[in-house]
């Protein structure tokens, strides 16, 4: 497989890197030990310069603002903001804008998308379900009658959503099919609970008690979901993977200027070793997360669905990145464990982010069933 990016997808990279680049670490505020430590609301002033430079557009097709790229250069922009640890609804908003593009009504996308684009409006969505372990279409419930659709219900874990204006709940109806409702943050009914994420960063758990919608907030087109749920995973991947490498580079100037013995610890076997293992980690992590963001693009066909693309750099991505950032605790020494020191917030959010994807034997499960349904030849 040729992952040759193209001069567009390039040029989305580049202009993040330099965006991101004026947000240092030293910056982003600590998860502590209480939770709430962390600032109240995400990165505006990031989220205006976003918007300036076209890269809250970057999926969006220019009749809706946008510059009309794939969630390859998504990803892209992704591993950039990761490096820097942005505090921003970026992956959410794009995701749920996307999807929002492709499946909602033409009077809804007119409505919303151009405001995405601009900057005005953040959107996130409830995959997480009421657990994280179960599908996240089971656990609200969506009811259509006398014109209008009714949702109830609770989901947890809502990355953004007391900051957001619209928030995607994907539910199920009574005949088994999987819906997805917009909702604004306001509507009656809609009750939010505040949860932390291992990062510090503020959650939600949403309560759904009769919230009422109308048809144009709701897509019944089948697939809506899936693609949403597509685009959140491998966007976490990319995510995982700008995480990990700002890690390793982190490890790799550490250990290059910390001497012992006259030498730096660079130079020592064991130390050497442990760096090229995960070296590997995230080699691996890279070349499944483009397999799995070009399946997205291109909606190739082949033995298997994208899903199982996605089970793979799952499984490389929940692995790979609690691996890498391990290592680095441990060759930074006390370092490591320092709570002023810029790699326990790496620590905090690569943790935080293994738990949004899963274990990876559950992902191991679910890519053997699809091999098994498919029967590769």
């Amino acid at each position: 497989m040729d992952f040759t990016f193209t001069e567009e997808q390039q040029a989305a990279a580049e202009t993040a890197k330099a965006v991101f680049a004026d947000v240092p670490p030293d910056t982003v505020p600590s998860p502590a030990l209480t939770p709430g430590a962390v600032a109240d609301d995400f990165d505006r002033a990031l989220w205006a310069r976003l918007a300036d430079t076209d890269l809250l557009g970057l999926t969006l097709a220019p009749a809706h603002g946008g510059s009309g790229l794939d969630p390859i250069a998504l990803c892209l922009v992704l591993r950039e903001s990761a490096r820097a640890l942005a505090r921003i609804p970026l992956l959410e908003t794009s995701a749920v804008a996307l999807t929002l593009q492709q499946y909602a009504p033409e009077a809804t996308a007119t409505a919303l998308l151009p405001r995405v684009a601009r900057g005005e409006l953040v959107l996130t969505a409830a995959a997480h379900g009421r657990t994280g372990h179960d599908p996240a279409p089971l656990s609200v419930t969506a009811h259509r009658g006398h014109g209008a659709w009714t949702l109830d219900g609770h989901t947890s874990a809502v990355p953004w959503a007391h900051h957001a204006d619209h928030i995607a709940v994907p539910a199920h109806t009574h005949d088994g099919h999987t819906v997805l409702a917009l909702l604004p943050r306001s509507r009656p009914g809609l009750t939010l609970t505040a949860q932390y994420g291992t990062h510090g960063e503020q959650l939600a758990e949403l309560h759904l008690d009769d919230v009422r919608l109308d048809d144009t907030d709701v897509i019944t087109t089948e697939g809506a979901w899936e693609r949403l749920h597509g685009l959140l995973t491998t966007g976490t991947c990319a995510l995982a993977l700008g995480i990990g490498e700002q890690v390793l580079r982190m490890t790799s100037q550490y250990t290059g200027k910390r001497e012992q013995f006259g030498h730096p610890v660079a130079t020592f076997q064991a130390v050497a070793v442990q760096a090229a293992d995960r070296y590997i980690d995230l080699r691996a992590m890279e070349v499944t997360l483009w397999q799995a963001a070009w399946r997205l693009t291109t909606d190739a066909t082949g033995s298997l669905p994208a899903a199982g693309d996605i089970a793979v750099a799952k499984i490389w991505a929940s692995e790979g990145v609690r691996r890498v950032v391990q290592t680095a605790q441990h060759l930074h020494g006390g370092f490591g464990a320092d709570t002023d020191y810029p790699l326990h917030r790496y620590h905090a959010w690569a943790k935080h982010l293994e738990l949004a994807l899963g274990p990876a034997a559950r992902h191991e499960e679910e890519l053997g069933d699809l091999l098994a349904t498919h029967q590769l030849g």
